[in-house]
């Protein structure tokens, strides 16, 4: 796969395998124990998280979920999600809605104050640090995804010895 190359900051990916579900979470099953502590992996219904194990584990350690969906012809659709730690993905969305929040409300100040004729330029500026802290939000997202990437393919070679037809 080429996640390297996605734009969004959880890459997506969809895959066919000949496999059954069920096959699939026993193989699952059986790795669970074999791959521990360097991974972590979780099964619950048809959903499987695979978490780089805590020895390894940084804060831009990404995981990876997948979605498993038996098709009639007795094959599988695996649907993918590369992310970062729930936890800090959290509190990167939670900075952002603070970001927009404080952006909506000096907005609201600034086009008071502006069409009341009064000066408005310290709320306009409070605007454009609102939007340079979202840009360095993004960056930093992009940034921890690059130095996660690494983890993210060991990650993959997990999820392919756990797909693999056989």
């Amino acid at each position: 796969m080429e996640i390297e190359k996605q734009i969004q900051l959880r890459p997506r990916f969809e895959k066919i395998v000949t496999k059954p579900v069920n096959a699939i979470k026993e193989s699952a099953e059986s790795l669970k124990s074999s791959k521990k502590p360097s991974y972590i992996i979780n099964l619950l219904d048809d959903h499987i998280w695979i978490y780089i194990g805590n020895e390894n584990k940084k804060t831009y350690s990404p995981h990876l979920h997948l979605e498993l969906e038996a098709l009639e012809n007795g094959n599988t659709k695996v649907k993918g999600l590369f992310g970062p730690e729930p936890a800090l993905w959290t509190m990167f969305m939670f900075l952002h809605f603070v970001v927009a929040g404080i952006f909506i409300i000096f907005g609201v100040f600034a086009y008071s104050n502006w069409s009341l004729g009064q000066p408005s330029g310290i709320h306009i500026t409070i605007m454009l640090l609102m939007i340079i802290a979202w840009f360095s939000l993004y960056f930093t997202a992009r940034s921890n995804r690059k130095k996660g990437m690494p983890q993210a393919h060991e990650l993959e070679k997990v999820m392919e010895e756990m797909l693999g037809d056989g």
